[in-house]
Formats: structure tokens, sequence, C-alpha cells
């Protein structure tokens, strides 16, 4: 982020898109809600693209330090340990993180009629993609490349499902025995 002006203005921007969704993001808006003078938004984004593409990079930022605990050492039981790990990232997504993940998926749905937003989408979702590839392979995945997309896969649809409200609430629980079960079939462990 290139300044506390502008994380001031993507998290402004990052509150309307989950309170009003992307017809209520405008940057007179994001002015009132940061508490900034008429115009300062335009001044740092001057076009919708440019406020996208900078709300988009400030929840990249966000979300990476969510899950950065998961590039910890996963100890001698790596199924376990990378079981709680995540289920813990996905629970602050679910949870304090809430927001932030509605606005993703605003953001989301945008990228799909807005070519230079698709570019910076994808650019951020290769990222965790290229993380969880890491983390199974370093788990003695067979396959992590495809194996780090189904993963993916499976987290964004268990909090596009959270979220939306088209299933139940998982609880952190819920989330353990869901994600040690993936782990388990992908890495080829034995379910006790």
């Amino acid at each position: 982020m290139k300044s506390q002006r502008a994380e001031l203005v993507a998290d402004a921007a990052i509150d309307l898109l989950a309170d009003r969704g992307m017809r209520g993001l405008t940057h007179r808006a994001v002015d009132e809600a940061a508490g900034l003078p008429p115009g300062s938004t335009s001044n740092l984004a001057r076009t919708r693209s440019a406020l996208l593409e900078l709300t988009l990079a400030r929840l990249t930022q966000l979300e990476s330090a969510a899950f950065a605990p998961i590039l910890g050492p996963p100890g001698p039981d790596v199924v376990e340990a990378l079981a709680e790990m995540t289920a813990q990232a996905f629970w602050v997504q679910l949870t304090v993180g809430r927001r932030r993940t509605i606005a993703r998926y605003e953001l989301a749905f945008e990228a799909t009629r807005r070519p230079e937003l698709r570019t910076i989408y994808d650019r951020a979702g290769e990222r965790f993609r290229g993380l969880a590839v890491a983390i199974l392979s370093a788990a003695g995945s067979s396959d992590p490349v495809r194996h780090g997309r189904q993963f993916v896969a499976f987290g964004e649809g268990v909090m596009f499902d959270a979220v939306i409200g088209a299933g139940v609430e998982p609880t952190l629980d819920d989330l353990r025995l869901g994600i040690r079960e993936i782990l388990r079939g992908m890495l080829g462990r034995e379910t006790p």
C-alpha cells in the first residue's frame, strides 16, 4: 500500500462494499466514510477502476496477513497442524474478517465484467494458490498443483456458502474436521 491515506481510502471502500455493495461504492461515499474532505479519494484514485484496484490491493494485503500463520512449520503431524492452522485462518475470514470476505466477493463479481480488474484479481488469487501448492508439496502431495487448486476451491466454497447464507454456518470444529478430511485424502493419509 502506498500510504496511510491510501490504506484509509481502501479500508473505507472495503466497508462500503460490505455495507452497500458495488453500487454504493463511489468516490464521494469513500470520502465521507473515511472522514476526508470532498475530492480526496479522486485525488488518490482518479477513476472507478483505480479505486477498485486500490481496494483489491488492500484486500490482498489484509488477507495475506490473515493466512500468514499457515506459513509456519507444520510440526510432526502435518495433517493435524495444517488443518488447525487453515481452520483458524478460515475462521478469521468468516468472523472478524467477514466484511473483507464480503467485499472480496463483490470485487470478484465485478472482475467478471472488468478485464483490467480480472487481471489483478487473478494475480492475487495466484498468490494464494501458490501458497497452497507450496504447503501441499512440502507435506508430501503427489500432485501439489492440482491439490493446491482443489484446496483453495474447497476453502472458497466453504466461505462462500457461509457468507452468502446458502448453507449452515460452520463452527471452528466443522472447519477443522472438513480440512482434516480433505488433507488426508490429498496426502493419502488414513482417517482415524
